[in-house]
């Protein structure tokens, strides 16, 4: 049995606050060959997940709020929005499904966010994300950037002063 509870919550995301990327995966797939990839992403504000698609092979993805808030945001070829949720479980939304080959991103808008992950597998790193060119590259000085304009046209804001 696997359990998810807060104590497994709040380590990943103790480890998240530590790493570099201001995120950390927990995976529950024993392998990178499992067909159906299950992980906690706990994920801290102004950690930078790159706009990107799972397509060739295609792959869904879906995204449960556990703890905190997180903003998913969908968009078209050109880098425009086109959807977003406001994943919260206080609020009543709790998860969402994003298509293959559908441009997305997800933003921490309070400390100690986790949500469940699952995708189709298997998980190979060298096709596993198409980041999208419209986007600045992870690691860059635009992505602080980029995140602020995502959350100005959304209507929402990082409850954290960035690092």
């Amino acid at each position: 049995m696997k359990k998810i509870n807060s104590q497994l919550l709040n380590t990943t995301s103790r480890l998240a606050k530590d790493s570099k990327r201001q995120r950390m995966n927990f995976n529950f797939h024993s392998t990178p060959d499992d067909p159906l990839q299950r992980l906690l992403n706990a994920i801290e504000p102004y950690s930078y997940v790159q706009p990107h698609k799972h397509e060739a092979p295609d792959k869904r993805e879906v995204f449960f709020a556990l703890k905190g808030r997180m903003l998913v945001v969908e968009f078209d070829d050109l880098g425009n929005i086109t959807d977003q949720i406001l994943l919260d479980p206080a609020g009543g939304n709790f998860g969402v499904e994003i298509a293959p080959r559908t441009w997305h991103t997800i933003i921490s808008l309070e400390e100690g966010s986790v949500a469940y992950e699952f995708k189709d597998g298997p998980y190979s790193p060298l096709d596993d994300k198409n980041f999208a060119s419209w986007a600045p590259v992870e690691g860059s000085a635009e992505t602080l950037n980029y995140i602020h304009g995502i959350l100005a046209k959304t209507g929402y804001d990082i409850q954290k002063t960035p690092k």
